[in-house]
């Protein structure tokens, strides 16, 4: 399946509010939240206010000019925060898109970007359970603290 990736467009940015809800890992067997989840304080640091701040960097996966993922960095107060210099990760492909490649593809790039940018490390928080693990892993992430559902995980750049 070829894909694209590109920046974000500013009239892009509501669509990571979509690719917020999709990003929250759902174990096999619980129902899925509301969609109203990502109105939660500890959820809309993700998306509020994107673009206004230098550290806030999107990128688009598309297929046949229709986004199916984005990865986005900001430096925030998340569940994967290290520090006010390191920029955290979100990442979320539509269902029928994942197990492609794309996402490793768009966190490669992002890296990328980051490095040129002069960044020396990026992180990211993701549940024990998620098979995203082994791919933020190959792409050079390394556990660095844990709490009993989630890693912290941080790629010096």
């Amino acid at each position: 399946m070829e894909y694209k990736i590109r920046p974000i467009l500013k009239e892009e940015y509501s669509i990571l509010e979509v690719f917020l809800y999709e990003a929250i890992f759902v174990p096999q067997g619980i129902s899925p939240p509301p969609g109203s989840i990502i109105y939660q304080p500890e959820l809309q640091v993700y998306v509020n206010g994107f673009g206004t701040k230098k550290d806030d960097i999107g990128l688009i996966a598309e297929i046949d000019n229709k986004p199916v993922g984005a990865v986005w960095v900001r430096i925030m107060n998340d569940y994967g925060h290290i520090d006010d210099d390191t920029p955290s990760f979100a990442i979320s492909l539509y269902k029928d898109y994942r197990g492609m490649g794309i996402g490793t593809a768009l966190m490669k790039e992002m890296l990328r970007i980051l490095k040129d940018r002069g960044y020396n490390q990026a992180s990211l928080a993701v549940q024990k359970a998620n098979y995203a693990v082994k791919m933020y892993q190959k792409t050079g992430f390394e556990i660095v603290d844990e709490n009993e559902e989630e890693y912290i995980m941080l790629c010096r750049l």
